[in-house]
């Protein structure tokens, strides 16, 4: 029964995956926006909501690490699992994607983060600081996007070139898609990670394995459900986009709304390997934001192969 509770929820996460990009996609034409602020909030927002009610529950249960691991994980499945799939599959041409500056709002979250982190515990107060550094981030964003809106009326007409795009798409089958998006995707995660999770302690497994590992690619799953498909669309903007925002969402949302239920401890393994990893996971990316250099299969075979290698890493301790 665990088994095919999994399996339904993959089918869940892949065809909310769809529905979430095509109505981000369009929502962008019918704004005039281009799909990388949509993909930075909308898509970022819908792909993290598994990690929030995973974030708020352990907390609830009394096991805060697993809070905490599930969002390092998550983040270093996120770079080098969810871009490294759709790389092997189609590739991710990158040259066309404005996402510097996002990437290195990202990047300063992920410092912002760590520094915190070494306080041993992630409170109300550090949470404060998590939240606001999100706001001045989605302020930039929304700036960013009005100034795209004044600047050119031709944004909608460029971006209807990409496939799948439909700029005369009615606004209640944007509506559609992007609630079946947004409702299916925690739907899956959640059918997908308590039947896996339930594998898992059946079999032994520590908590903090589980949420480094198991429940960071679960979790995980409806960014690469999203990432997949916009791939085979030819959306690299919205794929990184999706990382990236995801990423952001993940430190400074996640883990600042989590902080007000209670605190979060940080654990000495996770704060001395994880962590740094997480960072050097994200700092691979660079050639490909600033450089322009393509995502292409053999990048993919990389970033997939040092996931898997972390993997291995993390369960070769547990022995």
């Amino acid at each position: 029964m665990q088994i095919l509770l999994a399996g339904l929820g993959l089918i869940i996460l892949l065809l909310a995956g769809d529905a979430l990009v095509r109505g981000a996609v369009n929502l962008s034409l019918r704004l005039g926006l281009p799909a990388l602020i949509v993909s930075l909030t909308i898509v970022a927002f819908g792909t993290s909501a598994p990690e929030l009610l995973i974030a708020i529950q352990a907390i609830m249960d009394g096991v805060p690490g697993l809070a905490m691991g599930n969002v390092v994980g998550s983040n270093t499945a996120n770079v080098l699992l969810v871009l490294g799939v759709p790389a092997i599959l189609s590739g991710l041409d990158t040259g066309t994607c404005e996402t510097r500056r996002n990437y290195l709002y990202m990047v300063i979250a992920t410092l912002l983060f760590i520094a915190l982190a070494f306080g041993g515990v992630i409170t109300w107060l550090q949470g404060l600081v998590l939240l606001g550094a999100l706001a001045f981030i989605l302020g930039s964003a929304f700036r960013e996007a009005r100034a795209h809106r004044k600047k050119t009326r031709m944004g909608a007409a460029e971006e209807a070139e990409v496939e799948g795009a439909d700029p005369d798409m009615r606004w209640w089958k944007i509506g559609v898609f992007l609630a079946l998006g947004l409702v299916g995707l925690p739907l899956g995660a959640h059918l997908l990670v308590d039947a896996a999770t339930n594998i898992a302690l059946h079999l032994g497994v520590s908590e903090t394995v589980i949420g480094l590992t198991l429940v960071a690619v679960g979790t995980s799953l409806p960014e690469l459900a999203t990432t997949v498909m916009a791939a085979m669309r030819n959306q690299a903007e919205v794929a990184i986009g999706n990382v990236i925002g995801s990423n952001m969402f993940n430190l400074l949302a996640i883990i600042g709304v989590a902080s007000f239920v209670g605190p979060i401890p940080v654990e000495p393994g996770i704060l001395h390997f994880d962590i740094w990893v997480m960072l050097a996971a994200s700092l691979l990316l660079v050639p490909f934001v600033f450089l322009k250099w393509h995502m292409g299969r053999i990048w993919g075979v990389i970033l997939t192969g040092l996931y898997g290698l972390y993997i291995i890493t993390l369960l070769g301790s547990q022995v």
